[in-house]
């Protein structure tokens, strides 16, 4: 892992952290993979969702993660990695406080979410991604179901048949409310041609 990226996360270093955006991507894309994973040891500590400092210092690692990863084209290298830490928020608390914030994971899910699922035309990809995707619908997170069907809806188009196994899941999170009816058509529509 890059000396700075070893520097900010292993010792939480909230004032070095910005420096990272400093570096070119091509320098830090061979530690993108081992940052994430130190994330995701971060992240699942019991203080995390208490500790303001280590929330900022992983809201800025993964922006500048997740932003390599989109400059370098490196997806599909980092996007096992990047799945597990996804995966690894569907363990804390996702719903909105009474105050609408997000919780710290549901930060996480949400930033995690756009920089994977905006490759739906990576079919390796969303292999990886749709089992983890669907999850989220059921989890209370209104903002985060609505980005997802959106998201979802687009992999469909693409790649109908990987979504092709969670469509009870689909219709359970329409009747719910939980999903965008109109991504969800789409989805449907998508479905019926692999079997057309």
């Amino acid at each position: 892992m890059h000396q700075l990226f070893r520097l900010v996360l292993g010792q939480k270093d909230l004032s070095r952290a910005g420096d990272l955006f400093s570096l070119d991507d091509a320098e830090i894309e061979d530690s993108l993979t081992e940052a994430l994973e130190q994330i995701k040891i971060i992240s699942s500590s019991s203080d995390y969702q208490t500790n303001n400092n280590d929330q900022a210092v992983v809201e800025i690692c993964i922006t500048r993660i997740t932003t390599a990863i989109r400059e370098t084209e490196s997806i599909e290298k980092h996007a096992k990695a990047l799945v597990g830490l996804w995966d690894s928020c569907l363990e804390h608390n996702l719903r909105p406080s009474g105050k609408d914030e997000d919780t710290p994971h549901a930060k996480i899910a949400s930033d995690i979410m756009s920089c994977i699922l905006q490759n739906y035309n990576r079919p390796p990809v969303m292999a990886l991604a749709i089992p983890i995707a669907v999850k989220f619908l059921h989890r209370g997170n209104k903002e985060l179901c609505r980005n997802m069907s959106n998201y979802l809806s687009l992999a469909a188009i693409t790649k109908a048949e990987l979504l092709a196994d969670h469509t009870e899941v689909f219709i359970k999170s329409i009747l719910q409310g939980m999903v965008q009816r109109l991504s969800f058509r789409t989805c449907f529509r998508s479905r019926l041609k692999v079997f057309s």
